[in-house]
């Protein structure tokens, strides 16, 4: 099935992606918000300047948050010097992986984990409400699901943690959250009851970039859960040779308020929510200061595209899926997972292997951030774009949806958010696996840039 992909598929696209006018007008009043509130940042900028010293951590949240530290403000680049920080700082050089690489392989993860398996069957564990068995989800998967002794309800929970991917620490924590969030919301779960924390300080930080970065990661942190409609309660801090920012989710749910990632069925198609490529974008921006890299994609983006890519991958990444998953509801979704360290292909073929009936994926389609796919061949193989491998952080939510039902799906997210979603694929008979076709349809987003807008 090679080419350009499934029919239905490019139709059904098409059709989502004609409805990208109507928000136009939302997204240009957005921008002249945007304006408004970093003028009025700038004045309490300049007030500040005036006052003289302040304390330390206090004042890092006030340069990073503006008027109200409780507020969710809208970013701009993060600036060392105005922390008083060395101008060369990276956030990223206090670990030594990222993405895929600090992932256990997904085949040797799988072997690791027979051990933690239950030997007795799942439907012996099932509790029961109304005669209706409640199911008990575990190993392998996105959240665990646990029947409670209460009749009827379930503790849901999930755990994530990584290495610093970008260099603001503010958006390093609001990502690292709305990451930890996302595998709650792959299964449908649109509330979070609680959160913690999970926070390492690298040993190799100074005292001052120590009390600058970190009150910061936990800043954003906090101000991501509290835009989920939830809180941080607690957690664990330690000392580590590499910064890792993560946390938990848990939530206390009916039967009707989670979807069990199982119920695929041939003739569904498959939904993503947002564009492939932030793996490559935050190496190509960090590429700007080694210039051994930067010759190897410089005739094919320049620093303009790759700083725009990399504002488009922080904005993306630290954006909840908690729209996409309400619509889930909405919409009859079948199962659905989010793609993150295992890359777009790795994830899909998880949800694959759990599906009940005999099914397949098929991915035609690869929405990837503008310019992105341009680096990614540029560079060889080594991060595997086309071929489904890189990977993603805090990635979009791969749906399966009634066939019927997509293109709405789609045209309400854009509604609801300003944010597009495609349709990727088919769901068709076969052997419960996942694979792209071999010349996958590439679709740069955003199609067109527009001036003074992010998307």
């Amino acid at each position: 099935m090679a080419g350009y992909g499934h029919p239905y598929v490019i139709h059904a696209a098409n059709l989502a992606q004609q409805q990208a006018e109507p928000v136009r007008v939302a997204h240009e009043q957005q921008q002249q918000q945007q304006v408004r509130h970093q003028q009025q940042q700038q004045q309490v900028m300049h007030q500040y300047q005036q006052q003289g010293p302040q304390d330390a951590l206090a004042q890092a949240a006030q340069l990073e948050l503006g008027q109200n530290p409780n507020a969710l403000a809208i970013r701009r680049p993060f600036d060392p010097t105005a922390h008083e920080l060395e101008a060369n700082f990276r956030l990223t050089r206090f670990a030594d992986l990222k993405g895929r690489g600090c992932k256990v392989p997904q085949e040797v993860l799988l072997k690791l984990l027979e051990g933690l398996q239950d030997d007795q069957n799942q439907e012996e564990h099932s509790a029961h409400f109304m005669h209706v068995p409640i199911p008990r989800i575990g190993i392998g998967m996105d959240a665990s699901i646990t029947p409670l002794r209460h009749s009827g309800l379930s503790l849901v929970q999930t755990t994530d943690f990584f290495y610093p991917l970008v260099e603001d620490p503010y958006m390093q924590g609001k990502i690292a959250c709305a990451n930890v969030l996302s595998d709650l919301y792959a299964m449908g779960v649109t509330e979070c009851d609680n959160m913690l924390m999970l926070l390492a300080v690298s040993t190799k930080m100074t005292e001052k970039e120590r009390d600058v970065v970190v009150p910061l990661i936990m800043r954003g942190f906090k101000d991501c859960a509290l835009e989920a409609g939830t809180t941080v309660t607690g957690g664990q801090t330690v000392m580590n040779p590499w910064c890792t920012i993560g946390g938990v989710g848990t939530t206390i749910c009916q039967p009707n308020e989670f979807i069990i990632p199982d119920s695929a069925v041939v003739g569904d198609v498959l939904v993503l929510t947002k564009p492939l490529g932030t793996q490559v974008a935050l190496n190509a921006h960090q590429w700007l200061d080694q210039p051994e890299r930067w010759n190897r994609i410089k005739l094919v983006v320049s620093e303009e595209d790759v700083r725009k890519a990399y504002q488009r991958a922080m904005d993306s990444m630290a954006r909840l899926n908690r729209t996409a998953s309400r619509l889930m509801h909405k919409y009859n979704a079948h199962a659905a997972t989010d793609v993150t360290g295992f890359g777009l292909l790795g994830h899909a073929q998880a949800l694959a292997r759990n599906q009940k009936a005999e099914v397949g994926f098929v991915i035609h389609n690869l929405p990837v951030i503008a310019k992105m796919a341009a680096v990614g061949k540029a560079c060889g193989n080594m991060f595997q774009l086309a071929q489904g491998n890189s990977a993603e952080t805090s990635g979009g939510l791969l749906i399966c949806l009634p066939r019927e039902q997509a293109a709405a799906y789609c045209k309400d997210m854009q509604k609801v958010e300003g944010y597009q979603a495609w349709i990727i694929g088919i769901v068709e008979k076969g052997n419960r696996t996942a694979r792209i076709i071999d010349k996958p349809r590439v679709i740069e987003v955003p199609a067109k840039e527009k001036e003074g807008e992010l998307w």
